[in-house]
């Protein structure tokens, strides 16, 4: 009979666990205060404002100060999301930075963050897939959730690139920016919060998005300080074609795995890396613009941060109720893409905040 019962009680744990879903208890983000707007490139590289604004949507990016680097921003607006969920660092199961600009390959950034924020008890990885490394770390702290393994997770997509920028080619200083934000998951019920993710990788598209120095393939060497192989490469003609042809993809396939119609989202959230590409993905899908949301104009490509601050400024405006549905969507170097959709629940102080203030 103890061999019943205790089988019973397994087989109900079990119950439990494939009825626990995610969700987002409390948002937080660091913006780097100095501004560099296209007219200040203009006298970097051979450029002008309208040209950047005519192909990208972007006005300005910010920078961060000499001395700040990714781990600095990530526990700033960690703090920021800790508090907004009323919690403490030490409640904290697991730290997940999504980065494509770490402090160093290693320790890992996440380990420097959840060390400075006491969280002392937490596990930390860092999660590399270039842009859409915020939307991949949401998916495994949804993961860690659901299988009991995590009852906080701590997802951060932190970037300075601005350091991995090289400022006299036109074709990439002009894109991209520095900036942090974090999200605490918590566990809710399974038609709630999170309901599906969908992720992919063609790693035959890796060329077009690269850093190509500094690992096990081409170590560091006067050689490659030399050509600039410390730099970001892009070629921004291939990666658009892959981009517009990815959102509209990731959000039709993450739809149908929550069981939705792409009509049934109340609001998109791009990764923000060009608003052409959100445009032709939103004509893809038969979508108006006014259900993307769209911050690229201020902050240029922030790469992993850059859907989690769009996010962070989608609740502060009241664009997000309790009850909406949302999808995230983002694509990246590897090549990579993400998409995830989220039954918004007004854990965040934040966001009952802006619903007060509407």
């Amino acid at each position: 009979m103890a061999h019943v019962d205790s089988a019973e009680r397994t087989l109900e744990a079990t119950r439990r666990l494939t009825r626990r879903g995610s969700t987002i208890a409390g948002i937080g983000r660091s913006i780097p205060a100095k501004v560099v707007t296209n007219r200040d490139l203009e006298g970097l590289v051979e450029t002008t404002d309208e040209w950047i604004r005519t192909r990208t949507g972007i006005r300005e990016r910010r920078v961060a100060p000499d001395g700040v680097a990714t781990s600095d921003m990530a526990v700033e607006a960690s703090v920021e999301a800790l508090t907004d969920a009323g919690l403490e660092a030490a409640d904290v199961d697991l730290v997940i930075v999504g980065t494509a600009s770490p402090d160093m390959l290693f320790p890992a950034t996440a380990c420097l963050v959840a060390d400075r924020i006491g969280a002392r008890r937490a596990g930390a990885f860092d999660l590399s897939a270039a842009c859409s490394s915020w939307a991949y770390g949401v998916a495994m702290g949804h993961a860690a959730i659901a299988s009991g393994g995590a009852q906080t997770v701590l997802v951060i997509g932190s970037e300075t690139l601005s350091r991995i920028v090289d400022w006299t080619d036109r074709s990439t200083c002009v894109l991209f920016g520095d900036a942090a934000a974090a999200v605490v998951l918590r566990p809710c019920p399974p038609d709630e919060g999170f309901l599906a993710f969908h992720l992919g990788a063609d790693g035959a598209g890796g060329p077009w998005i690269s850093l190509p120095a500094g690992g096990s393939r081409l170590p560091a060497s006067a050689e490659t300080v030399a050509g600039g192989d410390h730099f970001i490469k892009m070629n921004g003609r291939e990666v658009y074609k892959f981009a517009v042809r990815a959102i509209p993809r990731a959000i039709e396939r993450v739809a149908a795995a929550a069981g939705l119609a792409v009509d049934d989202f109340d609001l998109f959230i791009p990764h923000q890396a060009n608003v052409r590409i959100i445009e032709a993905a939103a004509e893809r899908l038969g979508q108006p613009m006014d259900r993307f949301f769209v911050n690229v104009e201020r902050y240029g490509n922030t790469s992993s941060a850059s859907v989690p601050v769009a996010l962070y400024e989608a609740v502060e405006q009241g664009r997000i109720r309790p009850g909406d549905l949302v999808a995230f969507v983002a694509f990246g170097g590897g090549l990579t893409w993400g998409a995830a959709a989220l039954r918004w629940t007004d854990g965040s102080a934040l966001g009952r905040r802006a619903g007060t203030a509407l």
